[in-house]
């Protein structure tokens, strides 16, 4: 349980009820207790530091106005909930944020019944927020819904899909958190309208000041407080006519200064006394008060736990090299992100050739079918994407590209197990989705030069071809077990180590980073006088075709391996167009994530979670040598 004797004041704080009750000549105090814990805990513990010390004094001002959980407070992505989740009752477990068992760094409304909704995903908060209060108004209650949601947030298509459906008489309050950041520097056209309605902190100031002093005059500063703002109404529609917002029928405010604690409540109890829906825009500075995260916020939006070096040459380093020196040679060679630049390695291309690099914002459905459109003009489009958020494009996947048989290449970054973020960015679901597509190449190199091999031949294919990756570099084990001997030089296809074929009680057949796991478990076997070998896929599908290579390494026993989804994955397929050709006549068994959502149990690795472990495997193998034909 975390001690918070340096900081007395959020130390004080179990509950809404607390915050409300405390002076406002001690908010600020709060505020920079808050920061400062944060930047402790955070840097600690890994995870999203910059946009939650942006928000610190809206989060506290919503809570002081708002009754959660009466009031549902909706946070976009997610991930910049901390402040909210210390102000509602779980600071105490603070010290457990993404550890296994331990506190979500996203929303969850398993967690606390003031998480409204769960998150882990961009643009769902403005859907969900209408959903809940629509859901209220039918009750007849009078409970508010406040979405907060990033401008990063709007470059996401999801927004304003929910924006087109907001009825007026809802009570709901979306607050637009203006940092001018998602994860990359928000581009498009939706950024630059913002920026034209955002004002200047010089602007937010005198506005302020203005409004107390009349505010402060005896009978008619009121009155005439009132008259000067309809006439800097009229003023501004005279010359900006109305902004996006107003035009779909939403009652705007702002923009207002965000990090103001005593000005955000303002105009928060001001929108409650609307009693309809308003949009509330403020400005605050991602990373405030933190100055490496003021000064670089991008490189403090996502942070590693203290101690775990990052490993300098990672898959989507080389990715990134690799595309941009290809597209020095060929000129119909283009790159696209969805607001991931940095993550996916693209910042070398857009750097070196910003003419064809495309962030496209929070939109990966858009980015495959704007792909799309760049193969049919007669371009190579390479689109880079973590796996966790292309399943929001399937069905641009599949009925823009995949129907059409247009070349685009998808690099799916972040494939497989990753812990620390949670069930909503396991990279568990690629493969099977994209196993159902009919004529797709699949790709899962374990090594640079197999990454470099499977693009080159991704960018000579006539088909949609994806490329999947885990997040980091090479695993030295799988590197000495299946290359050190066997010729780098290889074209791209099945490796084998271990026992020969015909004399190996079982086989592991496995793709991927777990291949070091089905090295352990065969070197276990054989030290324990079991013949064994391992079967190593660097290609996943066309699947008749592995199928063909796969055959003649097959052991007496196979173990299909896979660290993703078990149902309609890799070793399910493979088995299918094994059994096609009649090459698995024996017995065997396949072992992935089963079906659900995987979380990590207090004390777990995510191997562990997904019974996925070198010690699961040797079980595994074990029993299926002893299984009668």
């Amino acid at each position: 349980m975390e001690n918070f004797e340096q900081w007395p004041i959020l130390g004080g704080i179990s509950s809404p009820e607390d915050l409300k009750a405390l002076p406002a000549d001690q908010l600020g105090t709060l505020a920079a207790e808050i920061r400062e814990y944060l930047a402790y805990r955070v840097t600690e513990n890994g995870g999203h530091l910059a946009s939650n010390l942006g928000i610190v004094e809206m989060t506290m001002a919503i809570h002081r106005v708002f009754e959660s959980p009466h009031d549902h407070v909706i946070f976009d992505v997610g991930h910049q909930s901390y402040v909210h989740k210390l102000l509602t009752g779980r600071k105490e477990q603070f010290d457990t944020l993404r550890c296994p068992g331990g506190l979500s760094g996203f929303t969850k409304r398993a967690e606390s019944e003031h998480d409204a909704f769960g998150a882990g995903h961009s643009s769902t908060a403005i859907s969900a927020a209408i959903g809940m209060a629509e859901a209220e108004y039918q009750k007849g209650s009078h409970a508010w819904t406040v979405a907060v949601v990033g401008d990063g947030a709007l470059t996401g298509g999801l927004s304003y899909e929910g924006l087109n459906n907001c009825a007026h008489h809802l009570r709901l309050l979306i607050i637009i958190n203006e940092n001018e950041m998602s994860i990359s520097p928000n581009t498009g056209r939706l950024a630059q309208h913002l920026s034209k309605m955002r004002a200047s902190r010089r602007y937010l100031r005198t506005k302020r000041f203005t409004a107390r002093f009349f505010l402060r005059v005896p009978l008619i500063g009121r009155p005439i407080f009132k008259f000067l703002r309809w006439c800097k109404r009229r003023i501004k529609h005279m010359f900006y006519r109305e902004n996006l917002f107003e035009h779909m029928g939403i009652r705007y405010m702002g923009p207002i200064n965000g990090n103001d604690v005593m000005g955000v409540e303002e105009y928060l109890h001001h929108a409650k006394k609307l009693d309809h829906s308003v949009i509330l825009h403020l400005k605050t500075t991602k990373g405030q008060g933190y100055a490496p995260a003021e000064e670089n916020p991008n490189a403090y939006h996502g942070i590693a736990p203290k101690g775990k070096a990052k490993q300098a040459i990672t898959f989507s380093r080389v990715m990134g090299e690799e595309l941009t020196r290809m597209a020095g040679e060929d000129t119909t060679v283009c790159a696209i992100t969805a607001a991931m630049s940095c993550g996916t390695g693209l910042e070398p291309f857009r750097r070196a050739i910003p003419s064809r690099f495309y962030d496209v914002g929070i939109a990966e459905g858009h980015a495959v079918t704007f792909g799309a459109g760049l193969a049919a003009g007669g371009m190579r489009p390479v689109i880079a994407v973590y796996s966790t958020f292309l399943q929001r494009a399937y069905d641009n996947i599949l009925h823009d590209a995949a129907l059409q048989n247009l070349p685009i290449c998808l690099c799916i970054d972040r494939a497989g197990l990753n812990a620390g973020d949670g069930p909503t960015h396991h990279g568990i679901f690629d493969v099977a989705m994209l196993s159902q597509i009919p004529g797709a190449a699949i790709y899962a190199p374990v090594t640079m030069e197999g990454l470099r091999r499977s693009l080159r031949k991704a960018l000579q294919s006539n088909c949609l071809t994806a490329i999947r990756y885990p997040n980091g570099g090479e695993d030295e084990s799988i590197v000495q077990a299946f290359y050190a001997d066997q010729g780098a030089e290889r074209e791209i296809g099945v490796r084998r180590f271990g026992d020969a074929p015909e004399t190996a009680k079982v086989t592991i057949v496995t793709h991927g980073r777990i291949a070091a796991i089905a090295v352990e478990a065969v070197k276990t076997l054989r030290a324990e006088g079991i013949l064994a070998n391992v079967t190593l896929c660097e290609y996943l599908a066309p699947y008749a075709a592995l199928a063909a290579e796969v055959a003649p390494t097959l052991g007496a026993r196979v173990l299909f391996l896979e660290e993703e989804l078990r149902t309609g994955g890799f070793g399910m397929s493979l088995s299918d167009a094994l059994r096609q050709i009649g090459a698995l006549d024996m017995p065997f068994r396949v072992m992935g994530t089963e079906d659900g959502f995987l979380t990590l149990g207090a004390g777990q690795t995510a191997l562990q979670a997904a019974g996925l472990d070198l010690a699961a495997v040797l079980r595994a193998a074990k029993e299926l040598i002893k299984e009668e034909n």
